[in-house]
């Protein structure tokens, strides 16, 4: 019955009489493109075009991840990724919301399958791996833009476990033992007392995968006029500005995503039920089936029959308890949240817009041209009992575990204006972001913050506290500050070590190390033997870490002179066979490479490639690039890190200096693939042309495009 009234509601919203779209797409020297419609869906409908000509294959993709039908494209191996969508995302449900959704945001997901859809007919050369026709209703499955989603948080080998019966240990990466570049984000905020002219500004500076999001403008005769950063196949700026105000989300520390441990018994009717206080309830069944792409290139299927409490769906087993995992899952809110939060002018602005109450993942700093500035956390926070301990799986039989409804925004942890004059987020929690005026971590729940500090948080203290006041310039120059300080604290600790337990062999190199700025830069061979050990360092410690219940940083921070001076001699060993010694300037090491349009790349040490001086974020540095050996590479080839980056002053009129990862388009032949690669290594960014008069002269193409 469900089935039947979804494909009802549907159909009725989808009789909708189709719509004529048109937009005009003009090109700078950067193939940066600005999108201009009448009104906001022609706006959409020229948006969602543009960013198909730049990289067809990424929107695709992202839309079979969030659709859960990436194994149609890249066979069984994606089943357990496509499972754990799909436990959230029915296709069925979201035809129903779009259904019920206000017409306003009906009409933006018409423009925006209708522009995907034109370009497919404009472009017979083009050949989509699965979907081949885009439906409005598809947008409701990818509303927030972040790099991985709140359901990315159910671990797969788990999930698989569960549901064929299996013993499956949890991955290394799982247990957060891998050494990778940390998920997240850079945002400051300046405010007028702390900006030489008096001017707001805002650093805008994502740590994501590269050519994760395409950078563009799009404006409509009906109040949009955005600029920034949009995740592939989405029809909003995601991080970014707009003439009066901008915004930058980064990944959040709060712990809004819980496990509830489920008493379930078999019934003997059949089914399963669990304990609920006094009651005893269903447990919910749904069949869901999932396609993939054969060996041969034929499509098989498999259907599990899935399970689901009143806390969510059953993702896991503790031993013989099965656990329900709850998340937020409101589409339709997340995808006005998103497009709204473009429009905002003012502080008041946002808040009206943030009561949608549809952010689940990000802090967001906020700057605009009334010189006001601001530090939000997300507005998805349920309220729980301060008697449990909701980092781990809580007791879902007992009542007063549940969510007993949702914060206020006025009851969240925030910072508005301070007084000191400037506010950032680093992935840290929200307890330093002000300095003498931030939040007091005392008068808050500990779900606020799962994590604490980060390296970069006495980085970010220290750039933002060294001046008086910030230029767009220097607000630049102090996101490029290229001090280390997870070294500062490290090496004298090694220093130590070689003192108490001398060896000639390693003189030299501990004795360059003490001397060492710990600043990072292309020349400097002390940053490639940090690395290098710190690296090392982390491989010995990781299962002892794991033994001991802690992270391997802090492990690290207490590592034994032993485990230090072997993890030098290791390091150095590994420099002289890969590079013929243990002096090696960083930049040799450190490298930028993109060979062709591959989502999953290909490096090649023989091919051409870019020096990079700044380093990963594991160690402090602001400006991240997340860089490893790969199959057949003595380089380290970066993948993750800074993608896009922006500066933004919010004067009379709004200007701002932007750069992105390699170049805009995902094209091999076009000339905007790799032009931008020289000022991303360097940290120079480019002006934006955001108004007509910026644009003067840098267009250089214009087309209309027209569709329905």
């Amino acid at each position: 019955m469900y089935r039947t009234a979804a494909l009802a509601l549907s159909a009725f919203a989808l009789a909708t009489p189709a719509m004529a779209y048109q937009a005009e797409i003009r090109r700078d020297d950067w193939g940066i493109a600005h999108i201009h419609g009448k009104t906001d869906a022609d706006a959409v409908y020229g948006m969602i075009y543009a960013q198909a000509e730049d990289d067809f294959n990424r929107i695709e993709m992202n839309y079979l991840t969030n659709l859960g039908r990436r194994a149609e494209a890249d066979g069984d191996g994606a089943i357990w990724a496509d499972l754990r969508q799909r436990l959230w995302i029915d296709p069925a449900d979201l035809q129903v919301q779009y259904a019920k959704s206000p017409p306003w945001l009906r009409a933006l997901m018409r423009g925006w399958a209708a522009g995907l859809n034109q370009y497919l007919a404009d472009h017979p050369e083009v050949h989509p791996k699965v979907i081949t026709h885009f439906e409005p209703w598809m947008a409701l499955s990818f509303s927030e833009g972040s790099i991985g989603g709140d359901i990315e948080a159910v671990p797969l080998s788990q999930l698989e476990a569960f549901y064929t019966g299996k013993q499956i240990a949890l991955t290394a990466n799982e247990r957060g033992l891998e050494f990778k570049e940390p998920l997240g984000s850079n945002g400051f905020a300046i405010g007028p007392s702390h900006s030489a002219n008096g001017h707001p500004l805002l650093l805008i500076n994502p740590h994501t995968s590269f050519f994760f999001r395409s950078e563009l403008q799009v404006e409509s005769d009906a109040g949009l006029h955005a600029y920034g950063a949009v995740t592939w196949g989405q029809f909003f700026v995601y991080q970014g500005f707009n003439e009066a105000a901008g915004w930058m989300h980064t990944s959040s520390t709060v712990d809004n995503i819980d496990e509830f441990t489920e008493k379930t018994f078999a019934r003997p009717g059949g089914g399963f039920a669990y304990h609920y206080g006094k009651q005893v309830l269903p447990v919910s069944q749904k069949p869901v089936t999932i396609r993939y792409r054969k060996s041969d290139g034929t499509m098989g299927s498999r259907t599990f029959t899935t399970f689901a409490t009143r806390h969510g769906p059953i993702t896991r087993a503790d031993d013989t308890k099965w656990v329900a995992t709850a998340l937020m899952n409101r589409p339709v809110a997340a995808l006005q949240q998103s497009f709204l939060r473009t429009k905002v002018h003012s502080i008041a602005e946002f808040k009206k817009v943030a009561a949608l109450a549809a952010n689940s993942s990000n802090d967001t700093l906020f700057a605009d041209s009334k010189g006001e500035f601001a530090l939000f956390l997300p507005q998805f926070m349920p309220i729980r009992s301060g008697r449990f301990d909701y980092t781990k799986p809580v007791d879902g039989s007992n009542p007063a575990t549940d969510w007993h409804g949702f914060h206020t925004l006025a009851s969240l942890p925030q910072v508005v204006n301070p007084a000191n004059g400037w506010v950032f987020n680093v992935n840290d929690g929200p307890w330093w972001s002000a300095g003498k005026d931030s939040p007091k971590q005392a008068a808050y729940p500990r779900y606020f913050d799962s994590e604490g500090r980060q390296p970069r948080t006495p980085h970010a203290i220290a750039v933002l506290s060294a001046r008086p006041t910030f230029t767009l310039d220097s607000l630049v120059e102090a996101a490029y500050d290229p001090w280390m300080p997870s070294f500062a604290e490290m090496i004298p600790g090694l220093v130590a070590a070689q003192t108490r337990h001398p060896d000639p062999a390693r003189a030299e190199a501990v004795a360059l190390l003490g001397k060492w700025d710990n600043r990072w830069s292309l020349a400097s061979t002390e940053t490639s033997l940090a690395v290098f050990w710190g690296e090392a360092l982390w491989e010995r410690g990781k299962d002892k870490a794991a033994a001991q219940g802690i992270s391997v940083a802090d492990w690290m921070a207490k590592a034994s002179d032993e485990d230090q001076i072997a993890a030098l001699d290791s390091a150095m060993a590994r420099l002289k066979a890969d590079f013929g010694s243990w002096q090696v300037p960083w930049g040799e090491i450190n490298r930028y490479q993109r060979n062709d349009a591959s989502i999953v790349q290909t490096f090649d040490d023989t091919k051409p490639s870019v020096g990079v001086p700044f380093a990963s974020a594991q160690w402090g540095s602001l400006a991240s690039f997340g860089a490893k050996r790969y199959p057949g590479t003595k380089r380290y080839y970066g993948t993750y890190g800074n993608s896009f980056v922006a500066a933004v002053e919010f004067g009379p009129r709004v200007r701002a200096r932007a750069v992105t990862a390699g170049g805009e388009s995902g094209d091999p032949k076009s000339p905007h693939f790799g032009d931008q690669v020289g000022r991303y290594a360097a940290g120079n960014l480019r002006p934006v042309y955001f108004w007509p008069e910026d644009q003067a002269g840098h267009i250089v193409s214009t087309k209309v495009v027209k569709g329905r």
